[in-house]
């Protein structure tokens, strides 16, 4: 007997089916199987839902970019240097006996740093004294004589070549006079050479002989190396630009004595203030450079010889610059863009040469406009040529500075002088 078999799809419809023998119910269940797959397939594609609406646009927050005059300058990188520096060697040759500092700290011209055993030098200048006194005795006994047969040669009692061996032989006498004062000035300065003291004010190293070794003088590099001194206050930071810098200032009319400044490693400010004294000669042919030099104030003898630090040098005139937040750049492989949205709304990506960060804002030195609406926030939800919904905002610096704003050249690196 046939029976009817109806199913039920998830809209409330119904398929009826006429049953089937009962020898083909198995197949009957599979075909059953296969057209509610089918029913159900048909709903979720959407047979009897409504359309989903669209979605809204991503809002951003748009600005134009700040206006802001600066004053253009070039970035060197480069490192302090002593602005004298000695190697103290001993004059005489002799045992160490006492040394008068401390490893590093900082002493005053004039100040002992070793003492080497005056005994042998001290007795040096006992007998060159006292050769001195033979040779002073010799010549006042030959100035009496010559004094006295002077007189006897108006009564012909001495011969004019009597008189002409006294003559030679006081000036003899007065000659060998000042050869033994000479080896008593000598032998003093030996004696006064035997306290080593500093040349100059300035920080000491280590020292590098200690009490009861022997030194021996020398010249030149030949003697004992006792320590080195370094004067720190002014100091010097040495630098070297390249060709086109250097061709760059020199256009500008920029000459020694021209302030600069420099940022340490740790620091985020040009705290620290000098000025040009020194530019080379020439260029170094084989780098294309030219070394230079600016001088510190160092009172507080904070900066020390050897340390890094990177150097603005002002080589033009004030601009007006654009400014936009740094977080607004954007990087396409090697090249830097603006996110900006035109007025109906579409976004485009506008590639910019930067210029350096000035108060928390990146300097735009070209491919920007004053009326673009660049985005500075919701960067992540602009693609270009995507619609936006656009928010009105605005750029402000981090923080005003009192003085003139300086820039720099990301192309216009230098590098350290060795």
């Amino acid at each position: 007997m046939n029976e009817l078999t109806s199913i039920e799809l998830q809209d409330g419809r119904a398929i009826r089916l006429r049953a089937l023998p009962q020898v083909g119910r198995k197949r009957a269940i599979g075909i059953l199987a296969v057209l509610a797959a089918i029913a159900a397939g048909w709903f979720l594609l959407g047979g009897n839902a409504q359309e989903a609406p669209p979605a809204a646009p991503p809002a951003v927050t748009v600005s134009a970019p700040l206006q802001r005059e600066i004053t253009e300058w070039d970035e060197y990188i480069g490192r302090f240097e002593a602005s004298r520096s000695v190697e103290i060697r001993p004059r005489v040759s002799g045992a160490i006996t006492a040394v008068h500092f401390r490893d590093g700290q900082v002493v005053r011209q004039g100040q002992p740093l070793f003492t080497i055993d005056a005994r042998p030098y001290s007795a040096a200048l006992r007998e060159a004294r006292a050769d001195a006194g033979a040779a002073s005795s010799e010549l006042a006994l030959a100035r009496s004589e010559l004094a006295r047969a002077s007189r006897l040669v108006e009564f012909d009692a001495v011969s004019k070549n009597e008189i002409d061996r006294l003559r030679a032989r006081e000036r003899a006498a007065s000659a060998a006079l000042a050869a033994a004062q000479a080896r008593v000035n000598s032998r003093s300065l030996d004696v006064e050479f035997t306290t080593v003291r500093a040349p100059m004010t300035g920080r000491i190293s280590d020292r590098r002989v200690d009490p009861g070794n022997l030194v021996s003088a020398g010249d030149g590099g030949s003697g004992t190396l006792l320590t080195t001194l370094m004067a720190v206050d002014p100091i010097y930071f040495s630098f070297e630009g390249s060709e086109a810098l250097f061709l760059k200032a020199k256009r500008n009319g920029n000459a020694e004595g021209l302030t600069v400044a420099v940022r340490l490693q740790d620091e985020s400010d040009y705290a620290h203030q000098g000025k040009l004294d020194f530019t080379d000669n020439g260029l170094d042919p084989r780098s294309g450079t030219i070394r230079a030099r600016a001088v510190f104030a160092n009172s507080d003898l904070f900066l020390t010889p050897g340390m890094f630090g990177n150097m603005r040098l002002a080589t033009g005139g004030t601009v007006n610059a654009l400014l936009v937040p740094d977080a607004a750049v954007q990087t396409d492989q090697a090249r830097k863009m603006l996110l900006v949205v035109k007025k109906d709304g579409t976004v485009a990506a506008k590639p910019v040469e930067l210029g350096p960060v000035i108060d928390g804002l990146r300097v735009i030195r070209s491919g920007l406009l004053p009326d673009d609406r660049v985005v500075i926030v919701g960067t992540q939800f602009a693609m270009p040529g995507s619609k936006v919904e656009v928010r009105p905002g605005s750029i402000a610096p981090e923080k005003q500075a009192a003085a003139p704003t300086i820039s720099a050249p990301l192309s216009g690196k230098a590098t350290f002088a060795n």
